[in-house]
């Protein structure tokens, strides 16, 4: 059974969010300036940031949630979040093996921050994996029923 594309893609959202979140201001605490992924992105694409940006946008609440919902949720191991923490690893590997090297970075991260850029980055992905997976999972019902008692 596949769960709900638009509860996958507010789940992709919230979990973009976050993820932005931890590259623009707890990467910095730990490699000493913000993951800046839009920048990267935008460079690569031979654009600006800002659509860099956007990039990272559809990718983490449309393109990604969606693979995730109706391909891989049968597949990937465990519970929702397990799911998404799953997925969540699978594209952090994919980023650090062939995203971050094609935009200049180095195969994980060698020329981009090194072993606390890679650390960073799975930490990040987890975050986003967990709450994509958690949002995706969430049995309908539930959420009527809370609506009810509120």
């Amino acid at each position: 059974m596949r769960p709900n594309s638009l509860r996958a893609i507010l789940g992709g959202l919230l979990g973009t969010i976050a993820i932005t979140f931890l590259m623009y201001f707890v990467a910095p605490f730990m490699l000493g300036q913000p993951m800046d992924v839009a920048k990267m992105l935008g460079d690569f694409l031979g654009t600006t940031r800002n659509i860099g940006m956007a990039v990272h946008y559809i990718n983490g609440t449309i393109i990604f949630p969606l693979i995730f919902a109706w391909i891989l949720w049968n597949f990937l191991p465990g519970g929702p979040t397990g799911k998404g923490i799953s997925w969540g690893v699978v594209l952090w590997f994919l980023s650090q093996a062939i995203v971050t090297p094609m935009m200049g970075g180095g195969f994980f991260s060698a020329t981009a921050g090194g072993v606390m850029a890679v650390m960073a980055s799975l930490l990040g992905h987890i975050v986003y994996g967990a709450i994509l997976g958690a949002v995706t999972g969430r049995p309908a019902i539930q959420i009527s029923e809370e609506r009810r008692a509120a």
